[in-house]
């Protein structure tokens, strides 16, 4: 292997044969850029040589994965404790990207995390660890982090250290400092009153024996990571502005103590209140970054910490959550948190899924039924049986979601970073051509700008000071008026509060760049099984049909000489009979109409004699009579003319129900019908998806009547409906839809809506779905219901205003300002203050996001219902 390539040791899954290894051979070996590979189908493994230069471990990984492949991968997240900027995230990024064996490397510097895709074969977690340091940052080491994800508390405790040191380095700056502010007032507004000593020592050395411990312990971390990023990283970050703007400052006051600058002005309370005030900013940001996390923090503490478990003999004895097992029975009285994911075995209750769903209304549960874990447990006493443990719960997997989410930045955040990285030379560049300019030509700028405004105010006119003095002013206040804080906080910050209203309203994003793509949707999709409806029969209608007796019999006449029906039946004998004929039977169609039976409180028991005629229905013997139920073929077969049904058959049938004739002893009695019934929340969903400008669409495998019969209920207009579509074809009809220039949001819930939701722009999966939709999906709605969609929307529309509203301020606050400071019109201590202030700003607009409810659009100017 040459000095310019790489080997690595990938394990793939997936392959049966030795086919499926020479696929993957070939389809990494086509990469440019890929010297060598070689897979063997025996032990599962890979080895692949390639050139860093020309391509990435992320580009062979994805090969495999396009090839119908799966490469192993690991993904972990780091905190790292002292990053001051986007450009340190960047900084730490590039520093895990050069790691061989790192696949992908995403660092936020909202929430001072790193996550990290590497390969397992040839990367440890020391190793990543190893490269944050290298890199001039401290990683937060959790090596024993436990699989109940326990190691979240060594972030939080070095999150809460950082907020402690900041606060006490800001109170013992403040301290110090206090008094330079009341020698710099006394000067400025009372100088007949100050004397020119303290106790015999001139106040030039009292404001030197104040500021230089402040200088000293504040400027050290801005100094020290200044060396590393342009010594060892070769680039330039906020702590180099700091340290140039507070040690230009201190240092031309000392040389102007010890008299090497006669005449010139001493700025030590300058250089004091530069550090007092971007300490206070960082302690501010760290305490807002802090703010931004609480709530997936309460998400996690909401876990119970012990469950009661059933033995087999009944006994129960109380044991922490960690020693839950899956397959062990657990008693949750009423009251009680659900310790684990599980299934209800015993009892019935309502449960508060409000903290997973986002809905207030406590949800029935009986035998049979799922539960989640930490939910709360309403009345009834509930056994459930554990499925999911540890980290595969579902409340541990929306915070690891909802995680991932955050690191994964939209494609916004591309914008900040381009100009975040090249903004701080450019920086220090214009601070040294503004200096430069005035130093050269004072008495010309000084005319062109107005007598220097906030200088000639301090300092009793461009006279009082040397032209360097004013210069070195000028440089100071320019670097430090202009670190790219708040734009690199702008797009993170928001990202992460709207990932977090997300996941408590019961819409999971996948990554912020899902987040910003959902608000661009112009076409809504929905499958129509499951989705829209319930995706379960239901019984709908029971109609009575007045026929006459077969082979021409003659109807008895009454009393008063009328003839009466033939043995009327009413609507409740002909679903009796017609459940108890389809009491034996296990089709979807004929369970429906015993459930409904049962539900209108019929008795319904087993039949005589029962006959499944495949395709048509049943025949069987009820209280000695002959019941038939099925399709008009069935009764025809058997003598029975359904021609007096047909008119209810048809307006049935036109209405998307599936219609079922019912015959007693010869002759049609009445019509049952089932429906996959829509849900109560679709006619509204498509509503408002169509108030805010979308078109809505409806996929489905069924007959055109049945699909333009549901699309009429929810209000899809019929050219807007694919019906009759295979499972295999419909990420086809979904490419054909965005084929016309559309930007489509499917949504679905089954197996074969995996393949439509993964080609979609966003595909977006219903919670009560299939893992394998779950998996496919950029979005996944932990209710099953359609109105979540718009929710969803909400949500990326809102947090996308909110990301640009950052970014204005953050950008118009250095468009605004930098000319200031510029053209000797800002002090250096009000830059520092106002740097400190718009990154402190940023953080407090995101943090106000919280307060948003996506029942109702947001708006830039408030919280305003339509």
């Amino acid at each position: 292997m040459s000095e310019q390539t790489r080997r690595e040791q990938v394990a793939i899954t997936g392959m049966t044969c030795a086919n499926c290894s020479g696929t993957v051979a070939e389809a990494v070996g086509d990469i440019d850029g890929v010297v060598d590979v070689s897979v063997n189908f025996a032990t599962d493994e890979g080895t692949v040589e390639y050139d860093p230069d020309r391509t990435s471990l992320a580009e062979i990984f994805e090969a495999i994965e396009v090839a119908g492949y799966e490469p192993v991968t690991d993904t972990v997240s780091v905190a790292i404790s002292d990053m001051h900027c986007a450009n340190c995230a960047t900084t730490n990024e590039d520093a895990l990207l050069a790691l061989p064996g790192v696949v992908r490397a995403d660092v936020n510097y909202a929430t001072d995390e790193a996550t990290v895709e590497f390969n397992p074969e040839s990367v440890r977690l020391s190793d990543l660890y190893d490269a944050i340091e290298g890199a001039g940052y401290t990683p937060v080491r959790e090596d024993g982090e436990s699989d109940d994800g326990s190691g979240d508390d060594a972030r939080e405790t070095a999150r809460k250290g950082e907020i402690s040191r900041q606060l006490r380095l800001t109170l013992f700056g403040t301290a110090l400092s206090v008094p330079l502010l009341a020698i710099m007032v006394g000067h400025l507004f009372a100088p007949d009153l100050v004397p020119d000593t303290v106790f015999g020592v001139d106040f030039g050395w009292v404001s030197f024996a104040l500021a230089t411990p402040v200088y000293v312990v504040l400027s050290r971390e801005f100094l020290e990571n200044s060396y590393t990023a342009v010594v060892k990283n070769r680039t330039a970050n906020m702590d180099v502005l700091i340290a140039l703007g507070s040690t230009t400052a201190y240092g031309y006051s000392v040389v102007s103590l010890v008299g090497l600058l006669p005449g010139a002005g001493l700025y030590f309370d300058t250089a004091a209140f530069i550090l007092v005030f971007i300490t206070l900013g960082n302690y501010l940001e760290a305490r807002s970054k802090g703010q931004a996390g609480e709530a997936l923090r309460k998400l996690l503490e909401m876990e119970a910490d012990e469950a009661t478990v059933v033995e087999e003999d009944g006994t129960e004895r109380t044991v922490p959550l960690d020693e839950v097992q899956v397959g062990d029975r657990m008693k949750v009285r009423p009251g009680e948190q659900i310790p684990t994911d599980g299934v209800v075995v015993d009892g019935q209750s309502a449960v508060d899924e409000s903290m997973v769903t986002g809905e207030s209304v406590p949800v029935e549960k009986t035998e049979g039924d799922e539960v989640v874990g930490s939910t709360i447990n309403e009345n009834g006493v509930l056994v459930v049986e554990a499925t999911k443990v540890g980290k595969d719960t579902a409340l541990q997997q929306i915070v690891q979601t909802v995680k991932e989410a955050q690191s994964r930045q939209p494609e916004i955040q591309n914008l900040a970073d381009r100009i975040s990285a090249s903004f701080v030379p450019a920086v220090i560049v214009n601070a040294v051509f503004w200096a430069g300019v005035w130093y050269a030509f004072p008495e010309f700028l000084a005319g062109v700008v107005g007598a220097l405004p906030l200088w000639g105010l301090v300092a009793g006119g461009p006279g009082a000071i040397t032209v360097l003095e004013f210069s070195i002013v000028v440089f100071a206040s320019a670097v430090l008026i202009a670190c790219p804080c708040a734009l690199g906080l702008a797009t993170p910050a928001a990202t992460m509060v709207g990932t977090t209203i997300g996941a408590g309203n019961g819409v999971l994003f996948k990554g912020g760049d899902v987040l910003e793509r959902a608000k661009d949707v112009d076409t809504v999709v929905f499958d129509k099984t499951g989705t829209l409806t319930k995706g379960e029969m239901e019984l709908t209608d029971v109609v009575t049909i007045d026929a006459a007796m077969p082979d021409g019999g003659e109807r008895p006449e009454t009393d008063g000489g009328q003839l009466e029906p033939p043995e009327a039946l009413t609507e409740e004998e002909v679903l009796r009979l017609a459940a108890s004929a389809e009491y034996d039977s296990e089709h979807p169609l004929a369970q429906a109409i015993v459930e409904g039976a049962r539900g209108r409180g019929l008795d319904v028991g087993a039949a005589d004699s029962f006959e499944n005629v495949p395709g048509h229905g049943v025949r069987a013997t009820v209280d000695g009579r002959e019941v038939l139920v099925g399709n008009r073929k069935l009764l025809r077969d058997h003598g029975v003319d359904p021609e007096p049904a047909a008119e209810e058959m048809e307006r049935l049938e036109r209405e998307g129900k599936t219609a079922m004739l019912v015959s007693v002893d010869g002759r049609v009695a009445g019509v049952v019908a089932d429906a996959d019934t829509v849900k109560e929340s679709a006619k509204q969903a498509v509503r408002e998806l169509r108030e805010r400008g979308l078109d809505v669409m409806m996929i489905t495998g069924d007959n055109e009547r049945t699909a333009h019969a549901v699309a009429e209920e929810v209000g899809i207009d019929p050219e807007n409906v694919r019906a009759e579509v295979l499972p295999e074809d419909k990420s086809d009809a979904v490419e054909a839809i965005q084929s016309e220039g559309r930007k489509a949001m499917m949504v679905g819930d089954g197996v074969n809506d995996a393949p439509a939701l993964a080609v979609a722009y966003v595909g977006t999966a219903i919670g009560s779905g299939t893992d394998v939709a779950i998996e496919a999906a950029d979005v996944t709605l932990m209710r099953d219901d359609p109105l979540d969609v718009v929710k969803a929307i909400r949500v990326s529309d809102a947090t996308l205003q909110k990301i640009k509203q950052n970014l204005v301020w953050a950008l118009g606050y250095n468009t605004a300002m930098i000319p200031l400071a510029s053209l000797g019109l800002l002090q250096p201590v009000l830059a520092a203050g106002a740097m400190a202030l718009s990154s402190v700003s940023v953080l407090s607009n995101s943090l106000l996001f919280r307060r948003y409810v996506p029942d109702h659009d947001y708006r830039l100017l408030g919280f305003l219902r339509r």
